[in-house]
């Protein structure tokens, strides 16, 4: 089973992004969970999500507390939260940043595969928002080879329907411009 994390302020798309991942991960064969963690959070506050892919039944309904991917959707969260926080020894932090992965590793006192993607640039590019879901879903599939490149066409289509496209190329543009470092 693979856990995943997802850090990111109201309104930018981190329940949406591990929701779409789930939905995927189901329509290729897999079994999956999606869930968010956060109260009375309103726009812009920092918000929590959570999802798990596995071959097999889940049957777990907790937090994810030992992720084996970390992924900040927005790089302000990187110094209020603990992103870094249970991430295992062999796991991947992927973050939306513009500096580059040696820079996050040093921030945050981590040796971990780090992916990084400007997700922010290249979502103002092409969608002209600041929501960044769709890129960073592009980037977590390029870190990690958890689905195919084009698994996530068909949920992105259905959730985001005339403007699927945008978000798609965002996807796309996200997932050849994440720089990874072992």
């Amino acid at each position: 089973m693979i856990e995943i994390r997802f850090h990111g302020r109201g309104g930018q798309g981190a329940v949406t992004s591990a929701e779409l991942l789930a939905v995927s991960a189901i329509e290729h064969g897999k079994y999956a969970q999606a869930f968010p963690s956060f109260g009375p959070e309103r726009r812009g506050a920092p918000v929590v999500a959570f999802c798990r892919i596995s071959d097999a039944p889940i049957r777990l309904r907790a937090n994810i507390y030992e992720p084996d991917v970390v992924i900040v959707l927005d790089p302000s969260v990187l110094t209020i939260a603990h992103v870094e926080q249970g991430l295992k020894p062999d796991g991947i932090l992927i973050c939306n940043t513009k500096y580059d992965g040696q820079h996050i590793r040093d921030l945050l006192k981590i040796s971990q595969k780090t992916a990084t993607v400007d997700a922010t640039h290249i979502a103002m590019e092409i969608l002209k928002l600041p929501i960044t879901n769709t890129t960073m879903l592009g980037a977590l599939i390029r870190a990690t080879g958890l689905l195919e490149k084009n698994a996530l066409e068909g949920p992105l289509r259905k959730r985001f329907g005339k403007i699927a496209d945008k978000n798609i190329k965002a996807y796309e543009t996200a997932y050849e411009k994440t720089t990874i470092l072992e």
